[in-house]
């Protein structure tokens, strides 16, 4: 493998937030997305801090009661690029009525026999974060996780993903930060060396700075980014959260209450 050069990643042509090839990579795997020991096994384990995170943030944004077993209760949320539903069943068990999107057909009809038997009242469609838009919908949480650094052009996407976001509303993004460490551990280690994903499921160049997607957020209207990171404990085999965002990283941002 060649090193990867530094970049700043550039905006693509043609769509600008969406990958064909991308969603195509994805919608093969679809049948493995509920497997916790398959193709998905990293995100399942990244799952406890990446719940936390969103449960944390919304407890401090909403007022809620850190305590209570369903403490989204009243608030709506929005899982985009949802896959088989890792996310959106644990917001729709924590009470917030969920729509959730994803461009591939194979991955909402697998996440919906997942949900159904399970009487989870999730709304999944087929769909892009710019229908939403289009249709002026909002949401209280509007979560996007690990999908940033598969688009085109993160700026724009970011802004739509933000245009969801309700007044006094929280955005959650989890993605990948640019750096070395990141290629030799996600790329290098997890692809070619563990095996933990299929090769070529990230490109490093289209790994986001937390700065950038800071920067992107705050364009789109958004302000108070928080950051953590996530690190994974080999020993121990355990993924947890951690202000170390050389990898893995969360970050949280509101949108201003109207007066």
């Amino acid at each position: 493998m060649i090193a990867p050069q530094q970049s700043e990643p550039q905006s693509g042509a043609g769509d600008r937030t969406l990958d064909s090839e991308e969603v195509e990579r994805f919608s093969r795997l679809a049948s493995e997305w509920w497997n916790p020991q398959g193709k998905f096994r990293p995100l399942h384990q990244i799952g406890p801090p990446r719940l936390s995170f969103i449960r944390d943030s919304a407890v401090k944004q909403f007022g809620r009661d850190p305590k209570a077993l369903r403490p989204l209760s009243g608030l709506t949320a929005i899982d985009i690029g949802c896959g088989g539903g890792l996310v959106a069943e644990p917001l729709a068990r924590m009470g917030a009525t969920v729509t959730a999107i994803d461009p591939s057909e194979r991955n909402i009809a697998i996440a919906k026999s997942h949900a159904e038997p399970q009487d989870l009242a999730i709304d999944y469609r087929v769909a892009r974060v710019e229908d939403l838009v289009a249709e002026g919908r909002s949401f209280d949480i509007v979560a996007c996780l690990e999908v940033v650094e598969h688009v085109p052009d993160p700026a724009k996407f970011v802004a739509e993903c933000a245009s969801l976001v309700a007044p006094g509303g929280l955005a959650v993004f989890s993605t990948l930060n640019r750096t070395l460490k990141a290629w030799a551990l996600a790329i290098v280690g997890a692809e070619y060396v563990l095996g933990w994903l299929p090769r070529g499921t990230h490109q490093w160049d289209r790994f986001i700075t937390p700065e950038e997607l800071r920067r992107y957020a705050e364009a789109a209207g958004l302000s108070g980014a928080h950051l953590e990171g996530i690190t994974y404990n080999p020993l121990q085999d355990v993924w947890s959260r951690n202000p170390d965002t050389g990898v893995n990283y969360l970050m949280s941002a509101q949108r201003a209450r109207t007066a």
